[in-house]
């Protein structure tokens, strides 16, 4: 496992850190492009930083890396809800002391969700136990809207993206505010940080403050939401060569095409 090691310099002390979506995103575009990327990436390891910001849980994480993926150093999964180091030893290690609000906000919430939207039209639960956080596949067509007056009863957020996912979450957290405890903790300057997305659930991180890049082929809906946004690089290129359009056009590092 490659990622956090002993001897690579810590995320502060290199020129660029790339915190990004994986679906759509990292994943996204075709075999080529994406190799363009992964290998840029490990060839400039002592310079770039690599930080996963994503829907994902860490087993997934963990058999994507498996597979030729490269590994992060750290990771925010599960929609900001967790915030987690990449350990050489450990896996994917959460950092307790990051957590611990996005815990204590959460409540132990997950029944009371369940209950409170058993049946409810258009949405579907997923079959995974996350943590702090409940996720449900969404048929637009049969949603009924009421789901969020719902959960905002319940103290709590929740967050539709690409019209297919609606997940609730603990009040206040989601992407953006979990990067920014995250670069915040790891004393990395915020200018030297890229954040990229291409859905509504990434709309967060891309609203943050930091530079950011909604890669092409984006989320028509999350296009509109940062159309006015300065600080936000719209990218021709889908997916992973559109991170790499946006790193070179904001002059962040050098790239393989200039």
């Amino acid at each position: 496992m490659s990622g956090s090691s002993d001897t690579a310099p810590r995320l502060a002390d290199r020129r660029f850190v790339l915190a990004t979506d994986l679906d759509g995103t990292f994943l996204g575009g075709n075999e080529k492009e994406r190799a363009e990327l992964y290998d840029w990436i490990e060839e400039n390891r002592l310079s770039v930083g690599l930080i996963f910001v994503t829907g994902r849980d860490p087993e997934f994480i963990e058999d994507l890396c498996a597979g030729g993926v490269p590994w992060p150093e750290y990771v925010i999964g599960d929609v900001g809800t967790t915030i987690a180091e990449v350990s050489p030893d450990e896996g994917i290690k959460p950092i307790i002391e990051l957590e611990r609000e996005i815990a204590d906000l959460w409540n132990g919430s997950g029944d009371r969700v369940r209950k409170t939207l058993r049946d409810h039209p258009g949405l579907s639960l997923q079959p995974t136990n996350f943590r702090y956080r409940v996720s449900y596949d969404l048929d637009m067509p049969e949603y009924d809207n009421r789901a969020g007056a719902l959960i905002a009863e319940l103290g709590l957020d929740h967050i539709i993206s690409d019209s297919r996912f609606f997940d609730v979450l603990p009040q206040g957290i989601s992407k953006g505010p979990s990067l920014k405890k995250l670069v915040a903790h790891l004393e990395i300057d915020e200018r030297k940080v890229l954040a990229a997305g291409d859905t509504l659930n990434d709309l967060s991180m891309l609203a943050c403050g930091l530079p950011a890049v909604a890669v092409g082929g984006a989320e028509q809906a999350l296009l509109k939401e940062i159309a006015d946004l300065d600080h936000v690089y719209k990218a021709e290129a889908i997916g992973a060569a559109g991170i790499l359009e946006a790193v070179a056009a904001l002059g962040m590092h050098s790239t393989p095409k200039g």
